[in-house]
């Protein structure tokens, strides 16, 4: 058996690829699933805002598509909103302060749905889960989990509609946040019945080091999947690419 470490990587299938959105941008992106096995249940994942470092590598999120796909059998879909570079390369268009977004999470939902994506699930982290509350209450979409989210762009008619869905939504709360905290977030999530505010004691923003990326990944794939048994943190040695 071997330690899961913060740069493992896990064996997944994964591939390259383009969403296309509605006003006619190419966002590039990676699909990442399960080895041997269709997925169970996929994540959309929403990165930061990329005026402020966020791309689709932003941690939590590789780390959830280095790991999840063989630890709960899970499809992970990241991409590069409008106008924002990483590695993979950059998507055309250039940012526009959440409203043209819209388009970019239209095109993931589309993807996954065209694709035959199991129970889509929208994984937003900061400016992501504005996207997730703003254009993600899709009929596609079973629900949306939201780490370190600000409410900055998102406004109260945003959480009414997704109420009136009945779609779930858990949000994850740093403690120590610098721009929304639990007890300050559970009083705005309120239009939003159905939100399960979660505050994580010790957690900052940016979820730093591996005792919090593991509290978010263990709370991810308990919405997501809340029959799968407790993550394991050692692997056979055979999964581990790196």
């Amino acid at each position: 058996m071997e330690q899961i470490r913060a740069n493992t990587v896990l064996a997944a299938r994964r591939e390259e690829i383009e969403l296309h959105t509605a006003d006619g941008l190419t966002l590039v992106g990676e699909l990442a699933l399960p080895a041997e096995r269709d997925p169970v249940a996929t994540l959309v994942t929403l990165h930061p805002l990329p005026t402020h470092g966020g791309f689709m590598d932003s941690h939590v999120l590789k780390k959830a598509s280095y790991r999840l796909p063989a630890l709960a059998d899970l499809a992970v879909l990241r991409f590069n909103t409008r106008g924002t570079s990483s590695p993979r390369g950059t998507s055309e268009g250039a940012f526009d302060e959440a409203d043209g977004e819209r388009f970019d999470v239209a095109a993931a939902i589309e993807f996954a749905e065209f694709h035959e994506l199991a129970h889509p699930w929208l994984l937003g982290w900061s400016f992501g889960t504005d996207l997730a509350l703003m254009h993600g209450a899709d009929p596609a979409v079973e629900g949306a989990i939201l780490l370190s989210p600000p409410l900055r762009f998102a406004r109260e008619e945003h959480l009414r509609h997704w109420a009136q869905t009945g779609k779930p939504v858990l949000a994850l709360v740093p403690e120590l946040d610098d721009y929304l905290r639990p007890q300050e977030a559970r009083r705005r999530f309120a239009p939003l019945k159905q939100a399960e505010v979660v505050g994580v004691d010790g957690a900052k923003h940016l979820w730093v080091g591996e005792t919090f990326v593991r509290r978010a990944l263990e709370e991810i794939v308990r919405a997501v999947t809340p029959d799968h048994d407790p993550l394991t943190w050692e692997v056979d040695a055979s999964l581990v690419l790196a």
